[in-house]
């Protein structure tokens, strides 16, 4: 056992602020993981592996940031928080607050894909496999940004990379795990070497548009689940069915992954 554990005390803020306002780390791994998705986006039409045309990606990151932000959030007071939304409707916008919940960013991604594939006469499952090629490295950076602001810690733990997090309830007296960066290493970076090897060395994206979309969606609920096990419930949340709330929406991804694997496979297009 360690003699002493390393205390997040990082602030949320970089650089000065007055009160809840300032620039926050959380929102800079937002931009940061816009900005890599539209560079990959290029690259992905430069190497003529994209049927999304160059001169609309920033008119598509536009809405793959309003679908993420306003899902996000939607998703976090419908999925974790009713309650507060039902009590105090204008609770939605204090943003500030926090709470963002990545199930629900990627219900609002999916109607901002299906609304821009149909204005633009794109497929929609081809630009769906787009996305999430790229998703995971936001997630990375969100996940960091979890860590800095040190909320959505772990489990209480004695391992000896546990971390005092002043301000889980217990005030920062018991270890816990980093389950932050647990996530930030399987979610995003795992996820994202997984999803590159598959984009460009085979060409599941061409003779089977949809079929990316379901691998990540299968692949995501399992290593989120699988965090899940080291990840402080939500204080106040209620579990569904003995399960977190993340593991229960989790669940409901693995099943939508497998179902786009199996609808893809039936209508595998065949090699030239």
């Amino acid at each position: 056992m360690p003699l002493a554990f390393y205390v997040d005390h990082f602030s949320p803020y970089i650089g000065p602020h007055w009160g809840k306002i300032g620039i926050r780390y959380y929102g800079l791994a937002y931009m940061l993981g816009f900005l890599a998705a539209a560079g990959m986006f290029f690259r992905y039409a430069k190497a003529g592996r994209s049927r999304l045309p160059a001169p609309l990606i920033a008119d598509f990151m536009v809405w793959i940031a309003l679908g993420t932000m306003i899902g996000g959030r939607l998703g976090y007071m419908l999925l974790y928080s009713p309650g507060d939304l039902l009590h105090d409707p204008l609770t939605l916008f204090t943003v500030w607050d926090g709470g963002m919940a990545s199930h629900g960013g990627m219900i609002g991604v999916t109607v901002a894909i299906a609304w821009f594939a149909r204005r633009h006469h794109l497929p929609f499952l081809h630009l769906g496999d787009l996305v999430v090629s790229a998703a995971p490295i936001g997630l990375f950076f969100g996940r960091i940004a979890n860590f800095i602001n040190g909320e959505l810690w772990g489990k209480p733990s004695v391992v000896p990379w546990a971390m005092l997090f002043p301000n889980a309830p217990d005030g920062g007296r018991l270890p816990r795990h980093p389950s932050q960066l647990y996530e930030a290493g399987l979610e995003g970076l795992l996820l994202f070497l997984y999803l590159q090897l598959r984009f460009w060395k085979s060409d599941v994206v061409r003779r089977q548009p949809g079929r990316l979309a379901g691998e990540f969606f299968v692949v995501y609920a399992i290593v989120r689940i699988f965090c899940e096990r080291f990840r402080e419930p939500d204080e106040g949340i209620s579990l569904i069915l003995g399960l977190s709330r993340g593991t229960f929406y989790s669940l409901i991804v693995f099943l939508v992954g497998l179902f786009l694997i199996a609808w893809t496979g039936a209508r595998r297009r065949p090699a030239a």
